[in-house]
């Protein structure tokens, strides 16, 4: 992924959207890990793309993007993603939102030296 923002096809396919509100424990553990799991998404048949942003207060919103739902329970089943879902719920977050979409149309603007989307 090069820039903030995804490059994706063509929709349809499917978003999971991970809403957090971090606590203040082991930021530096946490910043790894997220770094690794977007890693091993990227390796996952239908990946597609990710976008994050979190806050100055910890909140955070993940996009993960995938080509369908099969994909998606791929990832949530594969072992390292597994075992680091289940520390963060108990070590990293006060509170947290899953979301799962299909997303059906997609627009937006270019910056100037970026090819336009879709």
């Amino acid at each position: 992924m090069s820039g903030p923002f995804a490059r994706l096809p063509q929709p349809p396919y499917y978003a999971v959207v991970f809403s957090s509100q971090r606590n203040a424990d082991d930021d530096a553990g946490y910043g790894q890990a997220a770094a690794r799991m977007v890693e091993l998404a990227a390796r996952q048949p239908g990946f597609l793309g990710v976008e994050s942003s979190r806050d100055a207060d910890g909140f955070g919103i993940t996009v993960s993007y995938w080509t369908d739902e099969a994909a998606i329970q791929a990832w949530k089943r594969q072992a390292d993603h597994a075992m680091t879902r289940a520390y963060g719920r108990t070590h990293w977050y006060e509170h947290f939102e899953l979301r799962v979409a299909r997303v059906e149309r997609a627009y937006g603007k270019a910056a100037p030296s970026e090819p336009s989307p879709q």
